[in-house]
């Protein structure tokens, strides 16, 4: 089956190419940026110089021009049409009690830089201490709680930004 792609360029001009024209094209990759490109007997040197790849949009240069590119494919639209989303990921703002407890340890302040998997507060639940780790990169926005304090399940503990 030759997959379809969708292109929108500079939002003004919308066309479609298939697999097999692309793989028709004579262009050489010089490095993950930049190409030498043949297109009906003239060359074209061609840039890459800006890309979201989980949105499948770039900015393209080509001689002095520079261009805007949204490229979907048939697996793309099909998703967007059924309400789903692909290749985005939700991001967690905030950090809950998985389970009743008591806060032993905050080992973080607002305001403070943390790093994925840092241990960011310890609460003991059935006579184990358990360490909620930071889920992502970011800074302490709000500490909801305070050591010694009784949570329950679903509590919200800390927030991010």
């Amino acid at each position: 089956m030759n997959k379809i792609f969708k292109v929108n360029v500079n939002d003004s001009h919308n066309f479609e190419i298939t697999q097999d024209e692309l793989e028709s094209l004579d262009s050489i990759k010089r490095d993950d940026e930049t190409f030498h490109v043949l297109y009906q007997n003239e060359s074209f040197e061609a840039a890459i110089v800006d890309s979201d790849f989980n949105n499948k949009k770039y900015k393209i240069t080509i001689g002095s021009n520079s261009y805007d590119v949204a490229i979907t494919d048939d697996l793309a639209i099909l998703i967007k049409e059924m309400g789903l989303s692909l290749g985005t990921t939700k991001q967690v703002n905030s950090i809950k009690a998985p389970m009743p407890g008591l806060i032993i340890n905050v080992n973080v302040s607002e305001g403070q830089e943390i790093k994925e998997n840092e241990a960011l507060i310890v609460v003991e639940a059935m006579k184990m201490e358990n360490a909620l780790v930071a889920p992502r990169d970011g800074i302490v926005k709000a500490i909801n709680v305070a050591k010694g304090d009784t949570v329950d399940k679903g509590a919200l503990l800390i927030e991010l930004e």
